[in-house]
């Protein structure tokens, strides 16, 4: 059977990738799930396409790629109760929320979470569950993976775990921790079950122990010893918070890089979601031990964490990705409206030339998939993954800006959604709707597991 034919007709600004100069009035051929052709206008026929997408009015640029991401909590989302709370005060109040998580819940958040991705331009996403309530028999991490084969999203979550509940130092409640027995069993399972090693798989799996306060050293370091026997990524929270660091201070007797460095959990297969409170020499470390760092500017801010220092860790040659993180410390999915902030919070310390739309774009595409494993994922290159974000430019929030159609993106605009995203040459978002499920359903069907979740914890 031929491979379907997919062509982007007069192309009126494409980024191949953030080094290259844009190109414009340019046709692409996408055939299969690859980028097959990119010429001048008009030099690649129409005849026998698939498709056909009229891009003279439109930005077509990689596909973004969140590096970060709790599905779960787009379901716990502006409680007032937590809006002006800190990470450990926060985490408390709401553990008891979400210790009554269940099948479908799990499945609605990971649709919406994964539908407001894509319909802002991002075509790939980890995801950080760690949460396993005792009273819940299910494989969510299937679950997930069924949702983003309904929406046509590239994927790669994290088996998470928490093995130290409140009983034994840690702040979680005791119904949603486990063993590590019953962790490193399941995290060997869903990799045998889930992980493809190709570089451009729908699916991989990486493991994610929770954080330095939510699981022992023990599980740290033998979840880093499985994954490295697998060839899979390795991925936590660490140096989020001035209270993490008191806190493995007091505990461990050293600073949380320090305890990852006992626990063989730092090398180029890891990456660690914010990283903010890291100084000179654990940046130096860093660097030559080439961990990643999945930065997340709007949770940040919203839970006055700090400011990551994503210059620095560029001038060193860190990876840096973007992340939303998780909707409850974001409220959003809103992947474009993240690479805006992550541009504008370094200006914020550092002045106004910290940090380049460029920059910006890199870290949201092939830095971001070079963290998940996704080695020919993150650039328009003729071969490489047809996954890419269309947007729109021809409005009023976007007049005056098209001397740098692509920067427009981040500097202008009101509206992050994207007209139309590519995963794997197919088109999943459409005119700025969900081609694989209806949204208004999936909205009203979160809005009632919402409540119901609510409503158990009172």
């Amino acid at each position: 059977m031929q491979d379907k034919q997919l062509l982007l007709k007069n192309i009126h600004c494409l980024l191949i990738d953030s080094s290259k100069k844009p190109l414009n009035n340019v046709d692409m051929l996408i055939t299969g799930n690859l980028v097959a052709a990119i010429e001048e206008h008009g030099k690649l026929s129409s005849a026998g396409m698939s498709k056909v997408i009229d891009c003279s009015h439109h930005v077509v640029l990689p596909g973004f790629v969140n590096t970060h991401h709790h599905f779960y909590q787009t379901l716990t989302r502006n409680l007032v109760q937590v809006q002006n709370a800190e990470l450990f005060d926060w985490l408390k109040y709401l553990y008891h929320i979400w210790k009554h998580l269940d099948e479908r819940a799990v499945r609605v958040s990971s649709l919406l979470a994964m539908g407001e991705l894509l319909k802002t331009g991002c075509t790939c996403t980890t995801d950080h569950h760690y949460l396993y309530p005792r009273s819940v028999h299910a494989d969510f991490m299937g679950i997930q993976f069924e949702a983003a084969d309904t929406l046509g999203m590239r994927f790669s979550p994290t088996r998470g775990s928490m093995s130290l509940s409140q009983k034994d130092g840690g702040l979680p409640p005791d119904s949603v921790v486990q063993n590590a027995e019953e962790i490193l069993a399941d995290s060997e399972r869903v990799i045998r079950a889930y992980h493809d090693p190709d570089p451009m798989a729908m699916h991989k799996v990486i493991l994610a122990p929770c954080s330095p306060f939510s699981v022992t050293k023990e599980l740290m370091r033998d979840s880093a010893r499985l994954a490295r026997s697998h060839g899979v990524a390795l991925h936590t929270h660490l140096a989020e918070t001035r209270d993490e660091n008191d806190f493995c201070m007091q505990l461990y007797g050293k600073r949380p890089l320090a305890l990852m460095e006992e626990c063989e959990f730092i090398g180029p297969e890891v990456f660690y979601a914010h990283g903010i409170h890291f100084n000179d020499d654990e940046l130096d470390i860093l660097a030559e031990t080439g961990c990643g760092i999945a930065h997340c500017p709007s949770s940040n801010m919203r839970l006055g964490s700090g400011i990551c220092r994503v210059r620095d860790m560029l001038l060193k040659g860190i990876n840096v990705g973007i992340a939303v993180d998780g909707s409850a410390s974001n409220d959003s999915s809103d992947m474009l409206g993240e690479l805006r902030n992550a541009l504008l919070l370094q200006r914020v310390q550092q002045g106004a030339a910290a940090i380049t739309a460029a920059q910006v774009f890199a870290m949201a595409s092939e830095n971001g998939a070079k963290m998940l494993h996704f080695s020919q994922v993150g650039r328009l290159e003729i071969g490489w993954a047809a996954d890419m974000a269309v947007f729109d430019v021809n409005s009023i929030g976007y007049a005056g800006s098209q001397s740098d159609p692509v920067s427009s993106l981040l500097f202008c605009g009101y509206d992050h959604q994207a007209d139309y995203t590519i995963v794997n040459g197919n088109v999943v978002v459409e005119h700025k709707r969900l081609v694989g499920m209806d949204e208004d359903t999936l909205a009203e069907e979160a809005r009632t597991v919402s409540a119901r979740l609510l409503s158990k914890a009172r």
